[in-house]
């Protein structure tokens, strides 16, 4: 089917306390625990690709990129408030 992406499934054991952190923010995001650990490697691939930038920085352009993908953005006219 053209557009599914193929999904692995890998298993991870993670200390106690790093998955009650997982799901307690999974939780508040109203994201599955596999959605809240992809979102996290996800920003931390970025991360890692941008050493330079700050993750705030990464998690805005991200956003920004999102939003102008779903027909959200509007131009920007210099100087006009």
């Amino acid at each position: 089917m053209k557009g599914d992406k193929i999904m692995n499934v890998l298993t991870v054991r993670l200390p106690e306390k790093v998955e009650k952190k997982i799901r307690t923010k999974a939780k508040l995001e109203h994201r599955t625990i596999s959605e809240q650990i992809h979102n996290y490697l996800y920003y931390a691939i970025a991360s890692d690709e941008n050493p330079d930038l700050p993750l705030s920085f990464i998690r805005e352009t991200l956003a920004a990129k999102a939003e102008i993908e779903a027909g959200l953005g509007e131009n920007y006219e210099f100087g006009v408030m």
